[in-house]
């Protein structure tokens, strides 16, 4: 079974490749690129945040890879399938070695993926299903899950592989716990068998990589090396890339895209990515940690939540913050992937005035007093989103405190590991934005971000305000089992309905993918915003 049966052909459709007629990947270069945000960890584990995960994508391997269509194809693992519903079995590759010289073998599948479901990994979310990992023989792994996962394949392609030998050795057996700001060996050092290996670390400046030259697979891009820099100035950035000086930027601030696009010898790469950019409430609490409403919590009052809705222009913000490069969405899934439903995606009117008389209905005439957090180096144009948001809820009366902090700080407040999940939230109103990257499945936002927190099922890991609806709980429970795609799709049409019934969360916008590049690389762009560095030519 190489895909999840729910994959829907539109999302192929949305990948975008760049290519240049007549690049040759005879002459090797260096390849230059930035970004306004650094890699947080060298450690694959240590967040579920597409950034970290795409770059150390190009460290670390998976069993099972995703080709510049997205769709699965083998990696560390040469065949795959299900002998019967819960079981799952991996061949692996042989031969394969560790950039430290370790040969590869079942028993460092097996310590990766309990040590992603371990204490301190962000990514114990994508094994909620999974009962057992076992070793079967040197090059066979078996999964047994509690019950059908069809989509576990797919979950796993998130997963990068670790040499077992190489953690016990350097003490790194467990991953460091972020949220806690912990660090390991693993947190600045990486030994993968992927097609590139870290040469020079320098966190939040700069890191250099080189061509892994004992990579198993035939190299498709023809780099000698690849310096990445962190740039976080939006202005700086893109000087850089007009100037020569980088040859590429991952993040391009909507302003400078049509400037960009003018300028001789440069380019930009752009398409709708899966990720859905939303604002969130803290409605586990009786009282928020930072209001001036003492006693009780206003975001666990349905007509608070809907006016705060309400009061958001997302029009506005598409106009004016975005220029033009978002799609404004009322589900917490976007365009293209399976599960979206067009009849549902209608977002309940701009409405300030009525928003105040919900407020008031309420008990809050005056409105009230919250902080926000928010990125400031994770999204396009994060902080700027969050500031019109705050421009918007002062109109109806709500005064809204802005934190905006790095993503480093930002995500060590606002989320916790599967072992202190059901404890108390850390922030009362926030900013977050969720692509389904390891299934491009409805299911995986229900699980990850509507679901009752959990410790025991590990659902809910990143519902960082800690919603929860039973009903809904039980169907996205079911979803994830049910192979009969029209039965299934109808309980996604329920589940769906609840939460924005609830107004469990305020979806904002599907963003743009914007790259630029100078016009003599050649790269692929998939809608996953996920950059690999195995099919870059410089021409």
């Amino acid at each position: 079974m190489q895909r999840g049966k729910f994959f829907k052909a539109t999302l192929i459709a949305a990948v975008a490749t760049v290519a240049l007629l007549g690049a040759q990947p005879g002459s090797a270069k260096t390849f230059k690129w930035g970004n306004d945000g650094d890699v947080s960890s060298m450690d694959p584990y240590a967040r579920n945040e597409t950034f970290l995960l795409t770059f150390m994508a190009n460290i670390y391997e998976p069993v099972v890879r995703r080709d510049r269509n997205l769709k699965l194809e083998p990696a560390l693992a040469v065949k795959w399938g299900n002998p019967s519903p819960t079981l799952w079995r991996f061949e692996l590759r042989q031969g394969v070695k560790f950039s430290g010289g370790e040969a590869f073998s079942a028993d460092d599948v097996v310590f990766s993926y309990n040590r992603a479901m371990g204490k301190g990994s962000n990514l114990g979310g994508n094994f909620t299903s999974v009962k057992e990992v076992r070793k079967v023989s040197d090059f066979v792994v078996e999964i047994e899950t509690k019950y059908p996962d069809p989509l576990l394949a797919d979950k796993l392609a998130l997963i990068g592989i670790m040499s077992k030998a190489w953690a016990e050795k350097n003490n790194a057996q467990f991953a460091a716990d972020m949220t806690k700001n912990e660090e390991n060996f693993a947190t600045r050092n990486s030994n993968g068998t992927g097609p590139f290996v870290v040469k020079v670390r320098e966190p939040d400046v700069r890191t250099v990589l080189e061509p892994n030259k004992g990579w198993w697979d035939k190299p498709e891009h023809n780099l000698t090396e690849v310096i990445f820099q962190r740039v976080a100035n939006d202005a700086t950035r893109v000087a850089a890339l007009l100037s020569g000086e980088i040859d590429m930027i991952y993040t391009v601030p909507p302003q400078d895209v049509e400037r960009i696009r003018k300028t001789a010898g440069r380019r930009i790469i752009e398409g709708p990515e899966t990720r859905i950019v939303f604002l969130g409430f803290n409605q586990q609490l009786d009282e928020l940690p930072d209001s001036n409403v003492k006693g009780k919590n206003p975001f666990k009052d349905k007509r608070v939540r809907e006016a705060f809705y309400r009061a958001i222009d997302v029009e506005a913000i598409k106009r004016t913050v975005m220029r033009g490069q978002s799609r404004p969405s009322a589900l917490m899934v976007g365009q293209g992937l399976n599960g979206y439903d067009k009849d549902l995606d209608v977002r309940p009117k701009f409405d300030p005035e009525l928003s105040k008389k919900l407020l008031a209905e309420a008990g809050y005439p005056n409105g009230f007093e919250v902080g926000m957090d928010c990125p400031n180096d994770r999204y396009v144009n994060d902080e700027a989103i969050c500031q019109a948001s705050v421009a918007m809820l002062a109109k109806v009366g709500i005064k809204v405190n802005l934190l905006a902090q790095t993503r480093s700080k930002y995500f060590a407040k606002i989320l916790r590991t599967a072992s202190d999940i059901e404890k108390s939230p850390n922030t009362s109103f926030y900013m977050l934005g969720w692509s389904p990257a390891a299934t491009y499945d409805v299911h995986n936002v229900f699980e990850s971000l509507i679901q009752s927190p959990s410790a025991q099922t590990k659902k809910g890991l990143f519902n960082a305000g800690g919603y929860s609806n039973a009903k809904f709980d039980e169907l996205s429970n079911k979803v994830e089992q049910e192979t009969d795609v029209a039965k299934r799709n109808a309980m996604i049409k329920e589940a769906t309905k609840i939460y924005l019934d609830d107004y469990a969360y305020i979806p904002l916008h599907q963003q743009f993918v914007v790259w630029a590049s100078k016009d003599n690389i050649e790269l692929v762009q998939p809608a996953d915003n996920y950059f690999p560095l195995r099919f870059v030519k410089v021409k």
